[in-house]
């Protein structure tokens, strides 16, 4: 009996295991297939997150970018951001306006990432500017003339399309700055609003209690107040006003509108960057983003962008500075103060920070820039010599003699000066230095006379330098005007950021202006 009902138990026993087996090999085949279907699941989600974002993204034409551009650099890179007030796609109901009406630059400013992608510097541009638009390309597939003397934000709404004309503005810059623009971002109204919306607001300071009267100038009573005075968070319709406000707050200048977005850009950054890169975050911004951009065909797809936004990441706040292009008043519009503009362009050509020192920031720059060069990148003149260079020289401005000056200059450097004439063109801002086939050694060797001149490669033979506007005022005794944003000296670079403002600072900081 005992063992019968040992024997009993023990298959029992083994009756229970195997019964207790099974369903645990069907549990296990059930999270497999579970885990299998989560997986097909989330790479199905996300490739339609991804053709979503695609699916989002507006590009420009890249037919109607110059065709004689700055060449382009290994040390870092620089993207053209521009601010629309186009009231196509919704737009008009957000910023009021005809929907129809032409497209216009409302802010711009080129951002340079250093080649250690650890740096950034934004140059604000003063949409009253006066620069020399170059020729641009219209609808029709006609191109314009070069205009001259003529205001920045005009650049954007050459062709009078309701859509604006970013190819231009780009051109424009890369005329003015002697910079190649690797990358172009347009964001209109809508955009800037859901972006702002999807972070979860941005962090603001205003200097005083602001009304419906101050947001529009033309309404004849205060109406009710928009902004308490100081600290606050915003988003949306709200954010939008902020940035855009100018009369009645601060001097009601384009500057002072100037500061708030810097800060307002800067309060942006910090926030992104402290909700942390992940898709909770991201992916809200992402969808907004792309939305409402429009980017040059270099960052037409969902990864190429992703792949920029994340070549930032590792960019400190303190290592963010915003700053706008040394300019002053000239009647009702903006002068850029030369030669300041120039050393400023030349040093982030040359990789340099605005302190002169090379992207990384430990070395000395005495120790490390090469011999013959100076702070900000640009040769120094006594070390260049001509010997063995021919070169022809122009006047491109209507300042008598300023050629022969040039050419004298070069002849002290033991240059062979074959020609000194007149330019077919006495609107040149910039000096250029052109060069035929096989002559880009000597063409830089000249340049190395004229700091900031841009190297222009052309099919006729040798070298030749057409002097500009830039190499009169360098002559000169014109210092800065001191209400103005820059004074004419060698470290206006090192003097500019001291006006300006780095992503960690406080957003009640330095709005001077407003």
């Amino acid at each position: 009996m005992t063992g019968n009902r040992g024997a009993r138990g023990a298959r029992g026993a083994r009756g229970n295991k195997g019964s207790r087996g099974r369903p645990k090999k069907r549990r296990m085949r059930l999270f497999l297939v579970i885990g299998v279907s989560l997986v097909v699941l989330a790479t199905a989600g996300a490739g339609w997150v991804y053709f979503k974002l695609n699916g989002n993204i507006n590009t420009f034409a890249a037919d109607g970018i110059a065709r004689e551009r700055p060449k382009s650099s290994a040390a870092g890179q620089n993207v053209l951001i521009i601010g629309s007030d186009a009231r196509t796609g919704g737009n008009d109901k957000l910023g009021g306006g005809d929907k129809d009406d032409v497209g216009r630059s409302d802010t711009a400013f080129m951002l340079h990432i250093y080649g250690d992608g650890k740096h950034a510097v934004g140059v604000s541009i003063p949409r009253d500017s006066l620069v020399d638009i170059p020729p641009c390309k219209l609808p029709d597939g006609s191109w314009t003339h070069e205009q001259t003397n003529t205001m920045f934000n005009a650049a954007f709404s050459v062709g009078q399309s309701p859509k604006g004309n970013p190819a231009c503005t780009q051109n424009t810059i890369e005329k003015m700055t002697g910079m190649r623009v690797d990358h172009t971002v347009v964001v209109d109204f809508e955009g800037f609003s859901s972006m702002t919306s999807a972070v979860g607001g941005v962090k603001v300071c205003v200097p005083k209690d602001v009304y419906e009267g101050d947001l529009n100038p033309n309404r004849h009573s205060r109406g009710e107040q928009i902004f308490p005075k100081g600290e606050q968070t915003v988003s949306g319709q709200k954010a939008l006003d902020y940035v855009r406000i100018r009369h009645g707050i601060g001097d009601g200048s384009d500057i002072g509108r100037i500061k708030r977005q810097q800060a307002f850009v800067s309060s942006l950054i910090k926030k992104i960057k402290g909700q942390g890169l992940n898709p909770t975050t991201l992916l809200p911004l992402a969808d907004a983003a792309t939305k409402s951009l429009i980017v040059d065909p270099g960052l037409g797809s969902a990864d190429k962008l992703l792949s920029f936004a994340m070549s930032l990441k590792n960019i400190d706040l303190h290592n963010i500075n915003f700053i706008t292009v040394p300019w002053r008043y000239q009647g009702a519009r903006v002068a850029i103060v030369q030669p300041d503009a120039d050393n400023l362009w030349a040093t982030l050509r040359a990789d340099r920070t605005l302190d002169g020192e090379y992207a990384g920031g430990k070395q000395d720059a005495k120790k490390d820039k090469k011999d013959g060069e100076k702070d900000g990148g640009s040769p120094s003149k006594e070390s260049v010599s001509g010997d063995g260079v021919a070169v022809a020289v122009y006047n491109g401005t209507t300042v008598p003699g300023l050629g022969a000056r040039a050419a004298g200059e070069l002849k002290d450097h033991n240059f062979t000066v074959t020609l000194t004439d007149t330019a077919k063109s006495q609107a040149h801002t910039g000096t250029v230095v052109q060069y035929g086939p096989g002559a880009e050694a000597h063409a830089k060797t000249v340049a190395g006379l004229f700091p900031g001149a841009q190297l222009q490669q052309v099919t006729a033979q040798g070298v030749a330098v057409v002097v500009g506007k830039t190499y009169a005022t360098s002559r000169s005794d014109s210092a800065g005007d001191p209400a103005g944003g820059g004074d004419a000296t060698p470290d206006a670079p090192g003097k500019v950021k001291a006006k300006g403002r780095s992503a960690d600072q406080d957003p009640c900081a330095d709005l001077s202006y407003g």
